[in-house]
């Protein structure tokens, strides 16, 4: 059974930082792709990270957070991690991990931008 718990999400102003926590119950984690998706209040979620398997040293990123986001997984602890830098407002949504393949999603962490 997989499992995925979000944490560190929180009050921020812009231009701030912040930095999001998947710890994923799954077999084999270091083989996994894993995914950071987001979803605004009245918008469908979409994609905004993927980091592949092994070191992760394939990353991809939505247009809107290049530059600004960085995943990063740590295979010894069954964790991804989203760091998220130079916050804007347009950023506040619920944002998940997903693990490439399945159909599970966790609870998710609110990151809310505002001054």
């Amino acid at each position: 059974q997989v499992q995925l718990v979000e944490s560190g999400g929180g009050l921020v102003h812009p231009g701030g930082s912040l930095r999001l926590s998947c710890a994923a119950s799954v077999s084999v984690f270091k083989i996994r792709t894993m995914h950071w998706y987001r979803q605004a209040p009245g918008n469908q979620r979409e994609l905004v990270a993927t980091i592949g398997s092994g070191s992760g040293s394939m990353t991809n990123y939505a247009d809107s957070v290049k530059g600004r986001f960085t995943i990063s997984r740590d295979n010894n602890k069954n964790m991804v991690y989203l760091q998220m830098n130079s916050l804007k407002p347009e950023d506040t949504a619920v944002y998940y991990c997903k693990i490439f393949d399945f159909d599970a999603w966790g609870q998710g962490t609110l990151v809310t931008v505002s001054s």
